[in-house]
């Protein structure tokens, strides 16, 4: 590919392992710092529920020698990384003896179907908000509108997600309060299905579309006041071509590259902040699996949830990386 080099897409393979197992070491000590186990936990909850366990010390003893919380930490490490290559998360230590990769199967349709609507709107409305504040022929009404759709931006996304079940569900009644369909439906591809998923994705989705588009958009504003001022856009302009193929071809198209990077390192954050909202609206993604993770310290759940997402994350960034000389071709990284 012209603009790349064999050495930098070497080093940038490696240094994609290297993340990928400096994070997931990380992930590995994290929840085991934290006070408690998921042994337990679980003991506790039984306890909470029935009133009281028969042999509970014996019970915990058992069930920390059956997933090996007991071994040594570099053993315990060294399983989770042959897991971690393996993409073999082990068994819930919650809900034994349900499999991670199961649960984990059945939750990530939901939040990839989620965060790929919510993610598309909300860059593509922020961008065109952003080019729009800063384009001189912008109508004067629309330049009064534009900014006012950026406060929600100041309200986080579970906030904003409470005041609208509060007005769309209570007040309203125009969609349902939790879930990801109706119960009484079976998953196909029918029409009440996927309609009865629209509306129970609306809310949750327009949480985060309104939340976040203003970062997008004050991001655009400000890349294309720096290009407003180039010569190529007075070149343009002189040779008589249209105000909108001006906007779209030359500024929007210049200015965009440090969206996309952005679009693509904010992931994590955007993943983040889903975690709330798919819990406030009950939704069964892996945001609210992973909550349920950590509440109950399920060390393999959020183990197997946090390495996928950290894996999609850092792959992301590989790929747009290598194809930076195709979005711009001014960027090579080859030597001179």
């Amino acid at each position: 590919m012209r603009g790349l080099s064999l050495g930098y897409v070497i080093r940038r393979v490696g240094m994609f392992f290297f993340t990928i197992w400096a994070s997931a070491t990380v992930m590995f000590f994290i929840p085991r710092l934290a006070p408690g186990d998921p042994v337990s936990a679980m003991v506790t909850r039984l306890t909470s529920q029935a009133g009281r366990v028969e042999g509970s010390a014996a019970l915990i003893t058992a069930w920390r020698q059956r997933f090996g919380l007991d071994d040594p930490l570099l053993v315990q490490y060294l399983r989770y990384l042959r897991g971690m290559l393996t993409f073999d998360f082990g068994y819930s230590l919650a809900q034994f003896p349900t499999e991670v990769g199961a649960m984990v199967g059945r939750a990530m349709p939901w939040t990839i179907g989620l965060l790929l609507i919510s993610t598309v709107l909300t860059f593509l409305a922020g961008t065109l908000i952003g080019a729009l504040m800063a384009w001189r022929r912008t109508p004067r009404l629309l330049r009064w509108f534009l900014p006012v759709s950026l406060t929600f931006t100041a309200i986080p996304f579970y906030i904003l997600g409470i005041v609208l079940v509060y007005v769309f569900v209570f007040a309203l009644g125009l969609f349902p309060v939790s879930g990801g369909y109706r119960n009484d439906l079976t998953p196909g591809f029918d029409f009440a299905f996927i309609n009865s998923v629209i509306q129970h994705g609306t809310l949750p989705a327009m949480s985060i579309v309104l939340a976040s588009m203003g970062f997008w958009a004050l991001g655009m504003r400000g890349m294309m006041v720096t290009v407003a001022g180039e010569d190529y856009l007075t070149l343009a302009r002189a040779k008589g071509l249209r105000p909108l193929d001006v906007l779209f071809r030359y500024e929007v198209r210049n200015a965009i590259l440090p969206q996309v990077t952005a679009l693509v390192l904010g992931l994590g954050g955007i993943v983040g902040g889903t975690v709330l909202v798919e819990y406030l609206f009950g939704y069964p993604g892996m945001g609210a699996l992973l909550y349920q993770g950590i509440t109950n310290s399920d060390f393999t759940v959020i183990q197997g949830i946090v390495f996928i997402l950290i894996l999609t994350t850092v792959t992301a960034v590989l790929i747009v990386d290598l194809i930076y000389p195709l979005l711009d071709p001014r960027i090579t990284y080859e030597r001179r």
